[in-house]
């Protein structure tokens, strides 16, 4: 696998590199041309030193697999994706907009009925991406792009998550993922499936267009997300007396701890954002000062029954297929056991064809100095490893829904299995065994103690002989 050091001039899949637009904390922004496109295009490449972390590499292929699926006016057109074996990369359209972090940086504070007609665009634009079975769940000015027309654009997919493929992020970290200042509390307990979670982040937005504050200030740790369940904001028309109370109503209706409570779809946001006439007003719309120290003091108290209300209240996940969990193992010499693990992986799915299949390398850390996470030519282990499991896995021909790929980092290799397992409610393991007739004692404590059923696969000795004659 070679290492492609991105610089001007380079072509890469019959992209040319012109210049670097912009350099995030996890990728870089390449102006590219290629002759076939007539439209202004970038590419976005991540950075993939031996330092990357393993939740860079896995969300940017939940951005490549969601790009790839999302069509429309409010995200960028996507145009291609690029292999991990030599450079992960997006190549889209350049959006001609300024971010909306930008805009409300400046001196300019935005008028009211700019505000609500900032929010009658995002609504549609969240709404366009909810009708494509997408949730962004990290919604916040950076993220939002304004084209000259006001017309918005969602950008940055790599904590979404789609309905209907397999949602990397829940499987493989299980913590909670998002921008603390703008997360829903349900995201705090892990729900990704609630489309009311970027309702939630759009009235967090809007407050910030509004009074030029953000409604729970600063939220620097995951912790400080669960005060905003028993700690109300500041109401807007305290920070800035001229906003309308429907405009009070509607921000505060988006940010409601309590899924239930909120609006119910983007598309309900924007009829009301459109019809300010027609929206019913509650006690929201003039409320004047924030929760007394003593109702704020029982909110608290009762934090943790009202957490199990707001897990109770969200929506919850689809029927999932069986997941059949498969351990590979990279080593080399084990050639044999990952050509039995394809027969053995082949003939579950034939006999359970709803199944997910889960391909699954643990990296025992232990063994791991910083020096192996590096290749002999230089190379990030986690994207070779990556890359590897794709390639055992590709003689199975599966489409992209029936297939994930996983790296777990542990001490303990048994553990990191049955971890996974557990933790994803798998149907199935699939393991490998090196000899026929012969057992391991990582093999029997698999076996052991996992959650669920176990199949362990032994080279055939027709397989060993034809291996051997070649």
């Amino acid at each position: 696998m070679a290492k492609a050091n991105l610089s001007p001039g380079m072509v890469i899949d019959g992209f040319r590199i012109e210049e670097r637009l912009h350099r995030g904390g996890m990728a870089d922004i390449w102006r590219v041309t290629r002759a076939d496109i007539d439209f202004p295009i970038v590419m976005k490449a991540p950075f993939l030193d031996f330092e990357s972390d393993l939740p860079l590499l896995v969300g940017f292929e939940v951005e490549q697999m969601i790009m790839a699926e999302l069509t429309g006016p409010h995200v960028p057109r996507w145009i291609a994706n690029g292999e991990f074996t030599v450079q992960p990369y997006i190549a889209m359209e350049y959006v001609d907009g300024a971010p909306l972090l930008k805009r409300l940086a400046s001196d300019a504070r935005l008028t009211c009925d700019e505000v609500v007609q900032l929010g009658i665009e995002i609504a549609v634009a969240v709404g366009d991406l909810h009708e494509q079975h997408v949730l962004h769940l990290d919604l916040k000015p950076a993220n939002i792009l304004l084209r000259p027309s006001g017309e918005v654009v969602l950008i940055d997919f790599g904590l979404s998550r789609h309905e209907q493929l397999p949602d990397l992020l829940e499987e493989q970290f299980h913590q909670p993922t998002g921008t603390t200042e703008y997360m829903a509390p349900e995201q705090l307990v892990r729900v990704r499936s609630d489309r009311r979670s970027d309702i939630f982040a759009v009235g967090a937005i809007l407050y910030q267009a509004v009074t030029g504050e953000l409604p729970f200030g600063e939220a620097s740790r995951m912790a400080q997300v669960r005060q905003r369940v028993w700690r109300d904001p500041v109401p807007p028309r305290v920070r800035r007396s001229e906003i309308p109370p429907v405009l009070q109503e509607i921000i505060l209706k988006c940010i409601e701890p309590m899924p239930d409570k909120r609006y119910t779809t983007a598309a309900d946001l924007l009829f009301e954002l459109r019809h300010l006439d027609l929206v019913e007003l509650t006690e929201r719309a003039e409320r004047v000062q924030q929760s007394t120290f003593k109702t704020a003091f029982q909110r608290w108290w009762r934090v943790g029954r009202t957490m199990r209300e707001i897990m109770a209240s969200a929506t919850k996940e689809p029927v999932k297929p069986p997941i059949v969990l498969v351990a590979v193992d990279l080593r080399s010499g084990m050639e044999e056991v990952r050509q039995a693990l394809l027969e053995g992986v082949a003939s579950v799915l034939a006999n359970t064809p709803r199944a997910r299949i889960a391909c699954l390398n643990v990296m025992q850390t232990s063994l791991m100095s910083i020096e192996d996470k590096v290749d002999a030519e230089g190379d990030n282990i986690h994207v070779k490893r990556l890359a590897d499991l794709r390639a055992w896995a590709q003689p199975l021909d599966l489409p992209r829904a029936k297939v994930t790929y996983h790296l777990v980092e542990t001490r303990n290799v048994v553990a990191g299995i049955i971890d996974f397992a557990r933790s994803n409610a798998v149907d199935h393991l699939v393991i490998g065994a090196p000899a026929a007739g012969g057992s391991t004692r990582i093999t029997a404590q698999i076996t052991a103690e996992a959650p669920c059923s176990v199949t362990v696969v032994r080279p055939s000795a027709a397989s060993r002989e034809a291996r051997q004659s070649e």
